[in-house]
């Protein structure tokens, strides 16, 4: 906070509220704790991303999305001998167009 009042492309960020906010900061972090506690499950976990820096919260978003991507075991279609055989005679009406 001090340096929200130090600096002055800061000031703008500073709210006297948050100083008189301070004294509940315990509490705010015990509710903020019991709320994940209890809300975060396998299905729908909760992740705690640091937001210090941008380039390392952007990271660590991007390698919690990468890692359930991976998870998911995406795959392409399987692609049946009919559609197969389609693709094939579009292929060969496609390349007699190009000739």
């Amino acid at each position: 906070m001090l340096s929200r009042i130090d600096t002055p492309e800061k000031n703008w960020k500073f709210s006297f509220n948050d100083v008189k906010e301070r004294a509940y900061w315990d509490d705010y972090m015990n509710a903020f704790e019991d709320t994940l506690n209890h809300t975060s499950t396998e299905h729908a976990p909760w992740h705690i991303i640091p937001a210090d820096n941008k380039w390392f919260t952007r990271t660590a978003v991007a390698d919690i999305i990468v890692e359930k991507l991976k998870s998911l075991k995406l795959s392409y279609p399987a692609t049946s001998k009919e559609h197969r055989q389609h693709l094939l005679e579009a292929k060969t009406l496609l390349e007699r167009e190009a000739a």
